[in-house]
């Protein structure tokens, strides 16, 4: 499974390339606006960081302006990857841009139908919004294995994005379901490399080391 840190920061997107596990990152309008540099600014700074493919998205929401905003970033770099909200608009746009040749990520996802749908529009990476629905009391891993099992039954190659993660449980769910990504936050990202016995083995290595004969 792919990791893809979900971040706007560029000195939290270079931390985490130096451990050597991402492959990719994820930006949203939220992350975006609380970023001192100016939006187009923040995303050259991060198209330029790497080759990863950087989903950048969309502000508008009629399919015409949507084209418009997803060309102006598709001639960004070529790791950009044009993020689209899943709407009957979106839909046209994902459409049009994929017979293009352009990457997108159809986002904000919370059903297995829309998510069936973006990959009949040739999205590249469909976004489901697995936080949300727990928020809401819903399981949103079920909708992960739902959305797997369909792409199964077709063959179909757009890539389930797992988004909204708020845990490393979700992650560990999504990589049992089959997800080929998951987009998490930073500390989410640290806190899968933590374990309390590695700790303490660690520590009792390193005390066995100091307290060895000489």
């Amino acid at each position: 499974m792919k990791f893809f840190i979900d971040s706007a920061d560029i000195e939290e997107i270079r931390k985490a390339k130096s451990y050597g596990i991402v492959d990719g990152v994820t930006t949203n309008p939220s992350l975006l606006a609380k970023m001192e540099k100016g939006r187009d600014e923040t995303v050259k700074d991060i198209l330029s960081e790497s080759d990863w493919p950087v989903s950048i998205e969309v502000i508008s929401t009629d399919t015409e302006g949507m084209l418009k905003e997803a060309y102006e970033i598709a001639k960004l770099r070529g790791n950009a990857v044009v993020k689209i909200p899943m709407t009957l608009e979106g839909l046209a746009a994902t459409k049009e841009l994929s017979s293009k040749g352009i990457r997108t990520n159809v986002t904000l996802v919370f059903s297995a139908n829309q998510a069936l749908l973006a990959a009949k529009a040739g999205a590249s990476y469909v976004s489901p919004f697995v936080g949300r629905l727990d928020d809401r009391g819903e399981d949103g891993m079920q909708l992960i294995r739902d959305i797997v099992q369909i792409y199964q039954n077709y063959g179909l190659e757009t890539e389930v994005l797992v988004a909204s993660i708020r845990s490393e449980e979700h992650v560990l769910q999504a990589a049992l379901a089959g997800a080929h990504v998951s987009t998490v936050p930073m500390k989410v990202l640290e806190n899968l490399a933590k374990h309390e016995l590695t700790d303490a083995g660690l520590e009792k290595f390193l005390e066995d080391w100091k307290n060895r004969k000489k």
